[in-house]
């Protein structure tokens, strides 16, 4: 492993990782735990893991770490056969070229994503499909919100008319029940 740079002008936060497995945000001056690190990686915030003894850059490792801990809480994000394949390429003559068509993939994802954001807050500017898209959204929003408890729903920009809350609040309060039967039957 690489030895780490000292904390640079860059904005990188250095997080140096203890015998005791505890970690140590240098800019902060305070310990911190994995589930911090993972909300400054959601946040967007540079930062680099080092073994506090021989100076190597760890990050990797502890990036890998979150994963494990995300998926254990029943956060599954990889599924089974991505998994599978994966581990297949490790030893494998294309193992080189995976870590590159990765992070192509995931920057192709981000950027459809974005794409779909701003084409769905255009929508609510105006135009004769402005209500079906509000209405799709807020749709989204609740179906999100009635799977899982750690997504919360992006705020929209529109209001809606009180009976049109109230049909929302309806359909939503159906579907909740219809999962609490689902999950009552399993």
């Amino acid at each position: 492993m690489a030895k780490s740079k000292p904390a640079n002008e860059s904005g990188t936060v250095i997080i140096k990782k203890y015998a005791n497995r505890r970690l140590y945000d240098t800019e902060t001056s305070s310990y911190i735990t994995l589930e911090l690190l993972s909300q400054m990686t959601r946040e967007g915030r540079d930062f680099v893991v080092v073994d506090a003894k021989t100076g190597d850059d760890i990050t990797h490792s502890v990036l890998t770490q979150i994963i494990m801990e995300e998926e254990q809480r029943g956060e599954n994000l990889l599924p089974v056969n991505f998994l599978r394949q994966l581990i297949s390429l490790y030893g494998n003559s294309m193992q080189s070229m995976v870590p590159q068509y990765l992070e192509a993939s995931m920057e192709a994802f981000r950027k459809n994503q974005q794409q779909f954001q701003q084409a769905m807050e255009g929508a609510f500017a105006g135009g004769p499909f402005a209500e079906i898209a509000k209405r799709n959204m807020e749709m989204l929003n609740a179906a999100a919100s009635a799977f899982s408890t750690n997504v919360k729903p992006a705020p929209v920009k529109t209001e809606a008319a009180p009976d049109d809350m109230a049909d929302l609040k309806a359909q939503l309060a159906a579907l909740n029940a219809k999962i609490e039967k689902l999950s009552d039957k399993s």
